[in-house]
């Protein structure tokens, strides 16, 4: 269980984050922000969450937290709303279809990284100032396994999710005087989201997550067992634990 917390979820409004926002707040969250960048999605979460958890603050806070403005809003308005941070999980990032690089556009490369890389970075670094006064905090990323193993397709994904591990650890190291752990989570494939459905209908990419679904010897894991890894990393069971990098795979890989 967690102490009472304020939490703030980039990505929040579906997929992983919004299965990580309902985890978190049965498991003892008391306020949380959710961030999105459609607005009828952002209402549509806050009152499903507001329905289920009567007794808890749910606020929403929207716009593409890759821009390092409106990061830095979501950080302001989680403070004047709750007036602390006390987990940040960032699970905002690209769910861009992989691709051989050969094949891809070489204007759409800087895209991909910004969409993959940029927002855990630049909402971490929002959410530093709050969480050195306090003297402590956690932050939570969200990669994908593409940073610990090559993979055909994720030449440029794998670059920007091996750039958001690096960063975690070395903002592990810098705020761990200041009381503050960062860990990272690095799934493979995630059933139960719209991406997933996009990936596995892809000529390319289906055929090569149906061979990596098939070396899930222990099941594909699902968004909401995603969430569950986070809500142990976010809990005081975990407090000794910063700077790792966690796959959460099923089998598919062994890093």
């Amino acid at each position: 269980m967690l102490n009472p917390s304020a939490i703030v979820i980039t990505g929040g409004t579906a997929g992983i984050g919004r299965a990580c926002a309902e985890a978190l707040l049965a498991a003892g969250a008391e306020a949380v922000v959710v961030n999105g960048r459609d607005p009828q999605r952002a209402q549509h979460a806050q009152s499903e969450l507001k329905a289920r958890f009567p007794t808890a603050q749910i606020a929403t806070a929207l716009g593409d937290v890759s821009h390092p403005e409106v990061a830095a809003a979501v950080m302001k308005k989680a403070i004047a709303e709750f007036g602390r941070i006390d987990v940040l999980l960032n699970a905002s990032g690209g769910n861009d279809i992989p691709k051989l690089l050969h094949e891809t556009p070489i204007e759409e490369i800087p895209g991909i990284i910004e969409r993959c890389l940029f927002a855990q970075i630049l909402c971490s670094r929002a959410a530093l100032p709050f969480m050195r006064k306090a003297g402590c905090g956690t932050i939570i990323n969200v990669a994908s396994d593409a940073a610990k193993l090559p993979t055909p397709g994720e030449s440029v994904i794998g670059a920007a999710m091996a750039g958001i591990v690096m960063f975690t650890r070395a903002l592990a190291v810098e705020g761990k005087r200041d009381g503050i752990r960062a860990n990272v989570i690095t799934p493979s494939l995630t059933s139960g989201t719209e991406h997933y459905g996009r990936i596995m209908a892809d000529p390319f990419a289906g055929r090569m997550f149906a061979k990596a679904s098939r070396l899930a010897g222990l099941g594909v894991v699902t968004k909401d067992e995603l969430a569950g890894l986070v809500v142990f990393l976010a809990s005081p069971a975990a407090a000794k634990i910063t700077g790792q990098a966690i796959s959460m795979t099923g089998g598919i890989s062994a890093l």
